[in-house]
């Protein structure tokens, strides 16, 4: 029965996600969420997933996210290469996150 507990938390989540608004309630949800060093780097991730799909390399990324090459070689190998579970790669490239706009 735990195990049963644990996924219907687990959905519920994922459910609450799907009925967020806009990006302004998304991100105070993930604000309300985790702490500000899970978001910074969730954000980050997400970040090197974009780059990485718009073929940047490394130093590139690094310089522009700050974040470790481990971070980047991990992103590349969970996301990217193995697709693990392809969600993140699917809505880079669904939502246009993988074009390379000019930043301000």
């Amino acid at each position: 029965m735990a195990k049963n507990t644990r996924k219907d938390r687990s959905t519920a989540l994922y459910e609450a996600v799907l009925g967020l608004k806009d990006a302004d309630e998304a991100r105070r949800f993930f604000e309300d969420l985790c702490s500000p060093t899970e978001l910074r780097s969730m954000e980050q991730r997400f970040d090197v997933a974009r780059m990485l799909l718009q073929n940047k390399v490394y130093t590139e990324i690094l310089e522009k996210t700050g974040t470790s090459s481990a971070t980047i070689s991990r992103v590349r190998r969970n996301i990217i290469d193995n697709e693990a579970g392809g969600a993140m790669k699917e809505l880079i490239l669904r939502g246009g996150f993988a074009e390379d706009k000019k930043e301000s």
